[in-house]
């Protein structure tokens, strides 16, 4: 049965890369601040980072700032990247981050208009609702998501590493970790993934853990004081796969974005090459 993760390690095989290229087009950044430039500038980032990418990462809400122009040029960009990877004969998945969070009839709604209305493959998503609302996310095998843990910004300390009981449980454990169990349990279709930050190397070590199969998504490289090499050796699964290290301003501000995505790409292969030859 083909999944997202199946799909995305199939991707990683290909361009040898565990960099997820972040689409973020700051209004500071754009020629002017229209939808139209903030399309054209991703479809720039695109064409030159394409065979470095494992995945992009549009996040929704840089578009959404334009109104209905910006959700086009949304589209337009991830239309873009499925040409690209027909171009690359190697299909990139498209990752929404957009935060998603609701109840079921809610979620039935957003999850037709990330998978169908943009066609992207997988979704960011709050699992604070519960099951029910990311189930109509992960219906279909081939369409993935990334469930927020513990993520990278300082205010997660407010709310996800607050203790808690699990049902049956005899000890109190952080919220994060119990998120990574149902994460675990609710993956029967290998579509879930869970976001932990990489400016919590100690904590997404104890995640990987608990969670040896699962694929994390790891924000917080570069611009937010993450570094590279103690995500790498904190996330990475045994068989040096199971992270994906996206990285938004430290390509797109370079003065030669297709350059730095490939120096990141061979950064990444080279640590995580010693790190499996040395195990």
């Amino acid at each position: 049965m083909e999944t997202f993760f199946s799909f995305l390690e199939k991707r990683v095989d290909d361009c040898s890369s565990l960099l997820c290229v972040g689409l973020d087009p700051h209004i500071p950044d754009l020629k002017e601040p229209t939808a139209a430039s903030a399309r054209d500038f991703c479809l720039n980032l695109v064409k030159q980072t394409a065979p470095y990418a494992a995945a992009f990462k549009p996040n929704a809400a840089f578009f959404e700032v334009f109104g209905a122009e910006g959700w086009t040029a949304l589209k337009q960009v991830i239309d873009a990247i499925g040409e690209e990877s027909n171009r690359l004969g190697s299909k990139i998945p498209v990752i929404l981050d957009a935060k998603r969070g609701d109840i079921a009839s809610t979620a039935e709604a957003y999850a037709i208009s990330a998978f169908e209305t943009l066609g992207a493959d997988c979704i960011t998503l709050s699992p604070y609702l519960g099951k029910d609302s990311i189930e109509p996310f992960i219906q279909n095998s081939e369409k993935g998501v990334f469930l927020l843990c513990k993520t990278s910004n300082a205010g997660s300390m407010d709310l996800q590493n607050l203790l808690v009981l699990p049902p049956a449980a005899d000890n109190p454990t952080p919220l994060y970790i119990y998120v990574a169990h149902l994460a675990r349990q609710w993956n029967a279709n290998n579509n879930i993934g869970i976001v932990v930050g990489a400016t919590h190397p100690q904590i997404m070590s104890n995640i990987r853990t608990a969670t040896p199969d699962l694929w994390f998504l790891a924000p917080g490289v570069g611009a937010q004081g993450g570094e590279l090499e103690s995500a790498l050796k904190a996330g990475l699964r045994k068989d040096g796969k199971g992270l994906l290290i996206p990285i938004s301003r430290g390509i797109s501000r370079n003065d030669n974005p297709r350059k730095a995505a490939a120096e990141l790409r061979d950064s990444i292969l080279e640590i995580r090459n010693s790190m499996v030859g040395n195990r």
